[in-house]
């Protein structure tokens, strides 16, 4: 566990550091990590130079108030689908004045999985101002806490990948 904690806090402190020298802002739009991405990139000093906001939008209610999600792609998609990712990613990004969102949607469990949609599947976006959004998902294993963990560190991971 600390070994995974460990990479969240040096992604986090690599993005803040990298973010702040090239002028970089960044926004989060989180479901089933209720936070965590935020959270982790706050925990380091100098952040506020880096994070523009962070949406905690657990409900469906949420994602279409906060972010704009459109109610059809919601009940034709469901809460957990790459559609989802990627409206609530280019949502965050129109309610901010963040230069790239990231956005995560999943099944953490224990419960709530399905044969189409299992415990661990997680959906993401990266919008960012210019570019097309860029959607992945992945089914990561272990406990709700093991998961969530995996989705902060694949967030963080994504948001590096930003060049501009």
């Amino acid at each position: 566990m600390s070994g995974t904690v460990g990479t969240i806090d040096a992604l986090a402190a690599e993005l803040v550091v990298s973010f702040g020298r090239r002028g970089v802002v960044v926004a989060t739009a989180e479901s089933c990590t209720g936070g965590l991405i935020a959270a982790s990139i706050t925990d380091v000093p100098g952040s506020s130079a880096v994070l523009d906001r962070g949406f905690v939008t657990y409900s469906n209610a949420a994602k279409m108030e906060m972010l704009g999600v459109e109610e059809e792609t919601l009940m034709k998609h469901g809460a957990v689908s790459r559609e989802v990712a990627a409206q609530m990613a280019e949502g965050a990004l129109a309610a901010s004045h963040a230069d790239v969102a990231v956005a995560v949607t999943g099944v953490a469990g224990p419960d709530g999985g399905s044969a189409g949609k299992p415990v661990g599947l997680v959906h993401f976006a990266r919008a960012g101002r210019s570019g097309p959004t860029r959607s992945e998902h992945h089914v990561f294993s272990g406990d709700r806490a093991a998961i969530r963990r995996a989705t902060v560190r694949r967030a963080l991971e994504l948001l590096m990948e930003v060049t501009a």
